[in-house]
């Protein structure tokens, strides 16, 4: 009684096909597919080869730090918390 029969999994699909048609469905799936394909590449590591575990390679190479052109290098100072007023 608490779960749903397939007739009622059937009436809600002609349902939703009816309100959003069949191409705007097929269309989100294949944006839900490519989605998800763009995701696990982005989670892949650029630097590893196919076929090579990522943590293999990232055991193996020592981390570095590189200073290039982009780096910026400030001096923090403290503010001081009084400021001229009117008198």
């Amino acid at each position: 009684m608490g779960s749903f029969s397939i007739w009622h999994w059937l009436i809600v699909l002609v349902i939703v096909a009816l309100v959003f048609g069949t191409k705007k469905i097929r269309n989100i799936g294949a944006d839900l597919g490519g989605a998800v394909k763009g995701f696990k590449e982005g989670m892949k590591d650029p630097n590893a080869k196919e076929g090579e575990a990522t943590t293999a390679a990232a055991e193996a190479a020592p981390v570095q730090r590189v200073a290039t052109a982009e780096t910026i290098d400030v001096q923090a100072t403290e503010k001081s918390n009084t400021q001229p007023g009117p008198r």
